[in-house]
């Protein structure tokens, strides 16, 4: 990270809402550092010498959020090392243990812009997720684990998204639109950072 306080931009939505996608048009154009927290722990969890890998592995599987410890560290370092200035942290935070161990470990270190939340229904979520599992090869991209990450989504995240909106900390976009449209809109947001 450069010696001025990186921005950072929170990336939150359902699974299946199109973050990953339009967070990458984004790296490619503007040059942004881009850490999905589920990206960042998969690869964690992959890595055979890794202390932190079965525990990552196990709350994984079960459709858990992983300890915001493992998450925040991997973040940290993953910024430290990308000779970026400006990050889109997608996928996190996702409940307010999240928020608060960001708080406690991150705020000071960072310029928080804003959260982008990505609004999509359930169903075509669902719909989406399915789709990508069969050329994926991601194992949460099944009903079961979908189901379990969808209530999280519901009942962990949207009460922090309601949070950052109190704050005046939110731009909601439209995640049930074409890509092309959603691209454009957040494209319009960032383009002055």
């Amino acid at each position: 990270m450069s010696s001025a306080k990186p921005k950072v931009i929170f990336v939150l939505g359902p699974p299946g809402a199109g973050k990953g996608t339009i967070c990458q048009r984004l790296v490619n154009k503007f040059e942004f550092g881009h850490y999905s927290a589920g990206d960042l722990l998969r690869d964690e969890s992959m890595l055979p010498d890794s202390k932190m890998g079965p525990l990552i592995k196990e709350y994984m599987k079960d459709g858990k959020i992983v300890p915001v410890e493992i998450s925040c560290s991997l973040i940290e370092n993953a910024m430290k090392t990308s000779g970026k200035s400006k990050f889109l942290i997608d996928g996190f935070p996702r409940n307010q243990d999240n928020v608060d161990g960001w708080n406690r470990t991150m705020a000071d270190k960072v310029d928080f812009q804003f959260v982008l939340f990505f609004d999509c229904s359930e169903e075509l979520c669902i719909q989406r997720c399915l789709k990508r599992g069969e050329s994926s090869g991601r194992s949460d991209d099944n009903m079961e684990t979908l189901k379990k990450r969808i209530a999280s989504h519901i009942n962990d995240s949207l009460p922090i998204i309601e949070i950052y909106k109190k704050m005046g900390k939110v731009i909601t976009i439209d995640a049930s639109t074409h890509l092309e449209v959603m691209y454009k809109e957040v494209e319009d947001v960032v383009k002055n950072l």
